[in-house]
């Protein structure tokens, strides 16, 4: 393998790292919308279910990253025997699709080939044998251009946030995440879409942000 060859190899790897690591960042669309008093700190607050889901293990989970920026936010859980003053409600929901995706590559035709080499030289006839025609070792064979396809599953990872009167009469804050990406495992991103929910809490009501942040596997 020729320097130049192998210094095309290394750049195109070099790229590949970078694409890779744009690929680690959760990407989530934030949208809120909200009628938020300063007088809600010290407010209690209970989370709502519908059927069986208070004993759900993974709601448990995922409300208890809630709870924490609930308390962020000055608000307090409800004390065991006292009627809370605001009901919390939290949806979430994934679903996937399948990706094929055509790229167009560049390649060696020689590669692999009983022509790739670099030949050898005859003073009568220059550089002949193995290589291709045009082939000398300051000149690798040219790269062509070709058509692959790839496949890959692309998740669409949503969550929704309502705070309410406990009697539902009043909402205050509702707010909706919605983050698309390779990583098909909820668990390991709502950590993520949870945050991007308060970020700059309450937000411009109605306004979309978009709202990134790195990935730790």
């Amino acid at each position: 393998m020729t320097l130049l060859r192998r210094g095309f190899l290394l750049a195109l790897l070099y790229l590949s790292a970078l694409v890779s690591g744009c690929a680690t960042k959760i990407r989530s669309e934030v949208t809120s919308f909200h009628q938020w008093p300063d007088t809600m700190r010290g407010r209690s607050f209970s989370f709502v279910h519908q059927n069986y889901e208070a004993k759900s293990l993974e709601r448990q989970s995922y409300e208890s990253l809630l709870r924490t920026e609930l308390l962020k936010l000055g608000l307090l859980e409800q004390v065991a025997g006292a009627p809370a003053q605001l009901a919390v409600r939290l949806d979430y929901r994934i679903t996937g699709r399948d990706v094929r995706v055509i790229e167009t590559v560049l390649v060696d035709p020689w590669y692999g080939t009983r022509w790739y080499g670099p030949g050898f030289y005859n003073p009568y006839w220059g550089w002949h044998g193995v290589g291709p025609p045009y082939y000398t070792p300051m000149w690798p064979s040219m790269p062509v251009a070709r058509e692959q396809s790839r496949r890959y599953s692309i998740f669409q990872r949503e969550i929704g946030i309502r705070i309410s009167d406990h009697g539902g009469e009043k909402t205050w804050f509702e707010v909706t995440v919605k983050s698309e990406g390779e990583q098909g495992n909820l668990a390991s991103v709502m950590p993520y879409l949870i945050q991007a929910a308060f970020k700059d809490f309450p937000g411009t009501t109605g306004v979309p942000r978009v709202i990134e942040m790195p990935f730790k596997k």
